[in-house]
């Protein structure tokens, strides 16, 4: 089934390029506005006098032979079955505006195409006998420039969007058999009900396979019902084939090889100069009204200049809305003597992204509760990061974590019974101030693995080269009238990544400032 783009181009399929007649400025959402010239002489006009192309083909990228290594095992997963990860689709934001494209997670760590993969690419797994799978990419192939597609289609034409790679290029950089996007049509033709598709990656070639596979059912149910009695056709609605290559492709990425180490490693050192030169910043942040927004904006910048973008929407939360899990509004004032939790992170051009937070005080002083508060919470920390070691249970960080936030909030008095009791699970009152979860898994997603089985995660055995955050937190909401008045309004969470070792555990995020008395003097020295 062919499915219509949201692109610029409302004409052509979703896999299909267009032709002379069907140009996106003729038919796509601003045919009503177009000046686009179709005289002959104009089109003979623009697509001569270009200089030639340079053509040599680049290296191999780096991550090419880890991305073969993954699709081996892969591979190994699911002999004599044809599996097909698409990148996605560019998404609309608004009539002919789309938002940026990041292809799917499972595509770029099969192919190590990141930041540079072309929107509706498809890696297809085929079988081939005892050499398990032949890899190959389909994409749609640059146009040349006697083409209307070149100057023609603002969604695609290198006119508007800039040279496309060439089936060659691509082949060459990722070590990949290459092929056009027209090419797939034969692809999903001939797909039968071993057929598997990551299906929330693209919703057209999800819906072109599941109709393939239940023609090719319904033709095999024919084939064999001897009798003129009518058959049915159940389908599964869980899709459980499907789910089964999801939960593959996310366990696969449990445990991360040396280029995705190398890449986290880097996005932390962005991550760490972002946060720096928010700092630098202060003065300027108290003065905006929206000052939350200023915050965001000089971490994007940061972002952009060292890799592709943020990782996840920055929650750069000031004052009261620190006690907001996931405050991603970022439209309110930052106000000296209070604190300001940050939680954001750097995505490289691979893809991999960081996730720190720190909270710091505005005025570069914490108050004496901010303090207590704040060395709780770096105590539950502290503590978690004990735990991790290869052999222990992920569970295992969460726990330790929680025994000191029970601690420290009986202490205080806002328990109504004492820590150990809290700590029952038909109790739990200490979760009040902090609801969320201590960790969770790390890499091309900021919630890497989510679709990996329980068994595998919260319960999940640690090993090297599981990467992960441990990010405790204490909130106290604004109106929450079970803690004093003067713990209203603060929320403090403390975030590093961390990475399991041979022998232990390192703290990707260790030189990133930690410790109250460090988080004052970062935030002093840079607003120097």
């Amino acid at each position: 089934m062919e499915t219509m783009t949201n692109t610029g181009d409302a004409t052509a399929t979703a896999h299909e390029a267009p032709t002379d007649e069907t140009t996106a400025e003729e038919t796509g959402r601003n045919a009503n506005r177009s000046t686009t010239p179709e005289s002959e002489g104009f089109k003979a006009f623009i697509s001569s006098g270009w200089a030639e192309r340079d053509e040599r083909l680049p290296e191999a990228r780096p991550q090419a032979a880890y991305a073969a290594a993954r699709r081996a095992k892969v591979s190994a997963e699911f002999p004599g079955r044809r599996l097909v990860i698409p990148a996605g689709d560019m998404k609309q934001r608004a009539n002919d505006t789309d938002y940026p494209f990041r292809a799917h997670s499972a595509f770029a760590h099969l192919t190590g195409w990141g930041s540079d993969s072309e929107p509706g690419a498809v890696l297809v797994l085929e079988p081939a006998g005892d050499a398990g799978h032949e890899a190959t990419v389909y994409f749609r192939e640059r146009a040349g420039r006697d083409s209307e597609e070149f100057y023609a289609n603002p969604a695609i034409g290198e006119f508007w969007i800039g040279p496309r790679p060439s089936l060659a290029h691509v082949a060459a950089d990722l070590q990949l058999a290459t092929r056009g996007i027209a090419d797939f049509d034969a692809v999903v033709d001939s797909t039968d009900t071993a057929t598997l598709v990551v299906r929330e990656a693209d919703a057209a070639i999800t819906e072109r396979v599941d109709h393939a596979r239940l023609r090719f059912a319904a033709e095999e149910a024919l084939s064999t019902n001897a009798s003129d009695a009518p058959f049915s056709l159940e389908v599964n609605s869980e899709h459980e084939p499907d789910a089964e290559l999801a939960r593959v492709l996310s366990e696969l990425r449990l445990v991360k090889d040396e280029f995705e180490v190398a890449e986290l490693r880097a996005a932390v050192d962005a991550t760490e100069r972002g946060f720096t030169e928010v700092f630098a910043e202060l003065p300027r942040i108290t003065s905006e009204v929206r000052g939350e927004r200023v915050i965001e904006g000089v971490f994007a910048t940061r972002a952009r200049l060292d890799g592709n973008d943020v990782g996840y929407a920055s929650i750069a939360a000031a004052g009261p809305h620190a006690t907001i899990l996931h405050w991603t509004r970022n439209d309110g004032p930052v106000v000296p003597g209070d604190l300001v939790l940050l939680d954001a992170g750097v995505e490289m051009d691979s893809y991999y992204t960081a996730d720190i937070t720190r909270t710091f005080p505005v005025n570069g002083t914490f108050s004496p509760v901010q303090r207590r508060v704040y060395e709780a919470v770096l105590e539950a920390a502290d503590a978690a990061f004990r735990i991790v070691r290869p052999g222990a249970v992920f569970r295992e960080i969460h726990a330790a974590a929680m025994e000191v936030i029970a601690k420290r909030t009986a202490e205080w008095g806002f328990l109504p019974v004492p820590a150990e009791e809290s700590l029952q699970p038909e109790n739990q009152f200490h979760r009040r101030y902090m609801v969320h979860g201590t960790s969770h898994h790390l890499g091309l997603d900021v919630h890497d693995c989510a679709q990996a089985r329980r068994s595998m995660y919260m319960d999940g055995v640690l090993e090297p080269g599981m990467v992960f955050t441990i990010e405790p937190g204490l909130y106290f909401q604004a109106d929450d009238l079970t803690v004093p008045e003067e713990f209203r309004g603060i929320g403090v969470r403390i975030e590093d990544d961390i990475l399991v070792t041979a022998d232990g555990a390192e703290n990707l995020s260790a030189g990133i400032p930690r410790t109250a008395d460090e988080v004052e003097a970062w935030v002093r020295g840079a607003r120097r």
